[in-house]
Parts: C-alpha cells; sequence; structure tokens
C-alpha cells in the first residue's frame, strides 16, 4: 500500500518525465499548482488520468477529473484515496 510520499513521488517523476518540454526546468513539488499555472494544459491532464488509471488499476470518471482535482500532486493524491488507492 503506497504511502502519501510514494504516490507524490510516482505522480511527480510521471509529470516531470512526460512534460518536460512544458515545465522547462521549473522545479514542481506536490502542492505546485499544476492547471491553474499553466505548467500543464487539459490534454497534458487526460495523459495523466491515464496513467493514473492504468497504474493503480481504477477509473476515474470524467465527472471527477475536474481542473480542481488535478491541479495539484496533493489534490490528485486526495482524488486517489477517495477511489480507494492504498
Amino acid at each position: 500500500m503506497p504511502d502519501d510520499e510514494q504516490l507524490a513521488q510516482t505522480i511527480l517523476d510521471y509529470i516531470s518525465r512526460e512534460y518536460a518540454d512544458s515545465l522547462q526546468g521549473t522545479p514542481i513539488g506536490p502542492d505546485s499548482p499544476l492547471l491553474s499555472s499553466g505548467l500543464i494544459d487539459s490534454l497534458s491532464m487526460v495523459s495523466l488520468k491515464v496513467f493514473l488509471d492504468q497504474t493503480y488499476r481504477l477509473r476515474i470518471h470524467d465527472a471527477e477529473a475536474s481542473a480542481e482535482a488535478f491541479d495539484s500532486v496533493n489534490q490528485i493524491i486526495k482524488l486517489l484515496r477517495r477511489l480507494g488507492v492504498g
């Protein structure tokens, strides 16, 4: 069962790897705004959602995949916990 720190690291690693061009070296942490700051866009959010679905073997419904729920890694972790991860 992954703890919050492990979840955060997995998500941050994915974001850093997949969106390196848009991040342009900007350091990000668990509370960094992702969508509201423009670091990632809505298309990137969809690929992140797919990554989370596959990695944690769950289904994040479109209604749950809001900009607010995906605006930081900590918000994503809260969503994952509500969906039963861990």
